[in-house]
């Protein structure tokens, strides 16, 4: 007898509809799966077998064969286990809904006693069932919620094997798990266990990472050990405007894909902030893998991208960024499919300075060899450089400022300045649909939107010709500029924001040339 059961299988952070067809018959004595399936999905049915006995069910001792169709398509992972068994239970007759089974989409490993563990992707696996009109979606208890997320369709959670089992059979029915999809978005949006008045003096570096939030500029931080660079741009998070139901939900099915939810959660609903180790491979960074999945720079997206001690990173592992750091995605290739990872991320690095970490520092003398300065600075390359926008040097605070009472700027006072500064930015590129801000712009925005008058113009020409600033510092000021601008409301340009922009590019000036 042949049955049909569906599941789904994800490639990138989309799903695809699988149809697992099981055929029993008496013409062998034997199991087959078929429709690229891998070791995993091989292993299926000696899972399936225990988990069926385990609820006094039996498995055929004839020829058994399942197809997951289209078959052309490679299917990884435990979660078609539920699907198999059913498949099976109802090929065999013991389950005589046949009709009804093909109207949920079922996915879910079974342990050997039946019980149902969770897996990866159950929310763009619901999205993609919603749109293809299933009834329903069955799947462990513990992505319920994530998958509930989704409007006009009923999903189950369920914890064991015999639950879908009486419930195809009508002994027991199963409620449906409800989200209010907005007010769980709102609830979970709650206040940050950091905040920007917990730091103690840098009233600088919190300007230049203002600004960087306001214009989704990079920036990089260069300054000797202890200085609080770290500290500092894991405060930058609580700085940046809230993210949207549509970015939530788009950043929630790139952590679903990736196995990085956790259990019984529903959104990801604050910024995410990744801090990967130096010791990072290029594929764990980018994404990739003989199952791609998300690397780091797709789990921040929407997010940030903290890099620390920059310089201390493969070379090959930075270079590789640049690509998605410029179309703000990652396409994966492989033999018969292509995957694309979302990348939009700020990045946030961090570096000292020398090796020793005290070159420049204002008490503490550099015991750097000659030549070492340089050839530490670079390790990081002029091309990723030339997408970092600003450069800001981090000094040590002083005893005055670590002992002071004084009570610093809370995280929310600037990030409403933050979020008026992006609603301006958002009007201007309304017509854009791939620009939002101002670190987006291209050369032809760039003209129009960033004109300086003669004041102006003589002041940049001035302070390249003074400092020896290079060609590409250029358009990074102007940039820089034009957010510093729109945090002050200023529909124009003038000579103090170029003046401010200026100084963010430290490691153009003659001395610190990379």
């Amino acid at each position: 007898m042949l049955i049909k059961t569906y599941g789904s299988a994800v490639y990138g952070v989309e799903a695809i509809t699988i149809a697992v067809e099981v055929d029993v018959n008496n013409q062998g004595k034997h199991y087959f799966i078929v429709g690229l399936p891998d070791n995993a999905i091989k292993e299926s049915l000696e899972r399936v077998e225990s988990a069926i006995k385990s609820d006094q069910y039996y498995m055929p001792r004839t020829k058994l064969v399942v197809n997951l169709a289209p078959a052309d398509i490679k299917k990884t992972g435990t979660a078609f286990d539920l699907p198999i068994a059913i498949g099976t239970l109802a090929a065999t007759g013991q389950i005589n809904e046949p009709e009804r089974i093909g109207e949920y989409i079922i996915m879910g490993e079974l342990g050997l006693d039946g019980i149902v563990k969770p897996i990866k992707g159950a929310l763009p696996i619901a999205i993609q069932a919603e749109r293809d009109g299933f009834k329903g979606l069955i799947l462990p208890v513990a992505n319920a919620k994530e998958a509930a997320m989704v409007n006009n369709i009923e999903v189950f959670g369920v914890g064991h094997l015999n639950e879908v089992i009486d419930f195809f059979k009508q002994k027991s029915i199963l409620i449906p798990t409800t989200i209010n999809t907005r007010e769980a978005f709102l609830h979970a949006q709650s206040d940050y266990e950091i905040d920007f008045s917990e730091v103690k003096g840098q009233h600088n570096i919190k300007r230049a990472l203002e600004i960087a939030a306001a214009g989704g500029h990079n920036a990089i931080l260069i300054g000797p050990p202890g200085a609080g660079k770290t500290m500092l741009a894991k405060r930058l998070p609580t700085i940046l405007p809230p993210l949207t139901l549509e970015e939530a939900l788009e950043t929630t099915k790139i952590h679903s894909v990736a196995g990085k939810l956790p259990e019984h959660s529903t959104l990801v609903s604050k910024r995410p902030f990744r801090n990967p180790h130096h010791t990072i491979s290029d594929v764990a960074l980018v994404g990739g893998g003989g199952n791609p999945q998300p690397g780091e720079i797709s789990l921040a997206h929407n997010g940030v991208l903290f890099l620390d001690e920059l310089p201390e990173f493969k070379r090959t592992v930075l270079e590789v960024m640049r690509q998605p750091m410029e179309e703000r995605k990652v396409t994966i290739s492989r033999a018969k499919i292509a995957l694309d990872f979302p990348a939009s991320f700020m990045l946030i690095a961090s570096m000292n300075p020398c090796p020793c970490g005290f070159f420049n520092h204002p008490e503490k003398e550099c015991t750097c060899p000659p030549g070492a300065v340089q050839k530490y600075l670079n390790k990081v390359s002029g091309p990723l450089l030339d997408r970092i926008d600003l450069h800001v040097e981090v000094t040590p605070v002083v005893f005055n400022e670590l002992s002071s009472q004084n009570k610093s700027e809370k995280s929310e006072v600037i990030r409403q300045r933050v979020i008026k500064a992006r609603e301006l930015q958002a009007n201007r590129y309304s017509n854009f649909s791939t620009i939002h801000a101002n670190a987006q712009m291209n050369n032809k925005l760039l003209k129009e939107i960033c004109k300086i008058d003669t004041v102006g113009q003589n002041l940049l020409k001035t302070a390249m010709e003074k400092l020896n600033l290079s060609a590409r510092a250029y358009d990074r000021i102007l940039k820089v500029s034009r957010t510093i601008a729109d945090l002050s409301e200023s529909e124009n340009i003038k000579a103090e924001h170029l003046a401010e922009a200026i100084q963010y590019r430290s490691l153009d000036r003659e001395g610190w040339s990379v």
